[in-house]
Parts: structure tokens; C-alpha cells; sequence
């Protein structure tokens, strides 16, 4: 009984993290061109590595360290649908592979993207869905090997995007390694992009951004 009553407890999605800057941006007049940002600490390390990139933009970050797609869907409405963003921009799915919330499958990882982009344009907001970034290991979980399974995912995303006419942005190309990881100037752990990481993604991002607000 108890493990029960901490397990409602307990804020699986991190609902609460964003709750009074939500509210705060809510009440402001919506700009036109709003991008927010959905994703895990790839996306939230961007604000802190390189603020330059969202300085005097109507860039909205959403991301959440260790996050999985499946907590993403849960708080998708109130931390991108409520804000009536005209752009969501969807990073997600390496923390899946690495199980931070368990086991799941590869196209598993794939329907809840779907799924988030699929709300977003049910609230017509434009969605960009960016690929993995590479890896071929885990510093946390040394057992999975993730390479192939990013390839994999990647493919299908960027097979959806083609077939749904959204915009695919294919970070994974530019940064991967010969060993199908991240290249090491890019990024010291080999998963989280360091500043020169971030500035490779920026203008690819940007050029997918521009093509919306055109």
C-alpha cells in the first residue's frame, strides 16, 4: 500500500515544472511566430550552453532532462498545445533507447512522437521533427547499445515526416562519427552536444524555422 500511495504521489511527467511559466506566458498576446521547444536535456542544456540562441526570439523552452517520449505526451497540452505556438519543434527519443522509463520498442518510441506531432496539427501548429542525435553508448547505462537502434528510429521518423509533409531535420548526419556516435568536438559524454554541437544544429534548425514563418 505504500509503494501505491507514493506511486500516485509522485509527478511522473513533471507536470508542475513549467506550471507558473506556462501561466505567465498565457497571459501574455501569443506571438505570432512562437516556437516552442519539446524535448529532454538536449533540448533544455541549449538555454544554458547557448541563451544566445533564444536571446530576443519567440523561442519557448520546454525541454526536461532524462525525459522520455512517453512523459512528453503527457505534458504535450500545457507545455506546448496551451501556448498557441505557430511552430513545435520535436527532439526526443534517445532516452528511450536508453530505458530511462523502461523497456519499449523502437516503433513504440517512433507512435508517441507521431502522437505529439499528430496533436500539434490537430491545433494547427506547424511541427518540425528533428532526428536523434547519434550515439553508440551510454555513460549511464553501459549495457545497451544504442547506434543501431537511433538509425532505426530516425528512419522512421524521417519516413513519416516525408509522407505527412512536415519538416524533417536531420541533425544526425552532420554530427555522427565513423563508429556511429557523436563526434567528440562536439560533445565531451557522447550524447549531449557541447557549444560547438549546438552551433552545428542552430542553422539547421533555423533553415526548417525560416521556411514556416516564409
Amino acid at each position: 500500500m505504500l509503494l501505491t500511495t507514493l506511486s500516485y504521489g509522485q509527478d511522473w511527467a513533471n507536470l508542475k515544472r513549467f506550471q507558473q511559466e506556462n501561466s505567465e506566458l498565457m497571459l501574455a498576446k501569443a506571438h505570432e511566430h512562437r516556437v516552442v521547444f519539446m524535448g529532454n536535456s538536449i533540448t533544455e542544456g541549449w538555454l544554458s550552453i547557448r541563451p544566445e540562441f533564444f536571446k530576443n526570439k519567440p523561442y519557448v523552452n520546454r525541454g526536461i532532462s532524462g525525459q522520455t517520449t512517453p512523459q512528453m505526451l503527457v505534458r504535450f497540452r500545457q507545455d506546448v498545445i496551451n501556448l498557441k505556438p505557430s511552430t513545435v519543434v520535436l527532439l526526443a527519443g534517445i532516452n528511450d533507447i536508453a530505458e530511462n522509463t523502461g523497456p519499449s520498442t523502437i516503433e513504440m518510441i517512433a507512435n508517441n512522437i507521431i502522437s505529439m506531432a499528430e496533436l500539434a496539427k490537430a491545433n494547427q501548429i506547424n511541427v518540425i521533427i528533428c532526428s536523434v542525435l547519434p550515439a553508440n553508448h551510454f555513460p549511464w547505462r553501459q549495457s545497451i547499445k544504442p547506434a543501431e537502434k537511433v538509425r532505426k528510429l530516425n528512419a522512421l521518423l524521417q519516413s513519416y515526416s516525408y509522407e505527412n509533409k512536415l519538416a524533417y531535420v536531420d541533425y544526425y548526419s552532420a554530427m555522427v562519427n565513423d563508429s556511429h556516435g557523436l563526434k567528440k568536438e562536439l560533445g565531451e559524454d557522447g550524447i549531449h552536444p557541447n557549444k560547438n554541437g549546438y552551433l552545428i544544429m542552430e542553422p539547421i534548425l533555423e533553415k526548417a524555422i525560416k521556411k514556416y514563418i516564409n
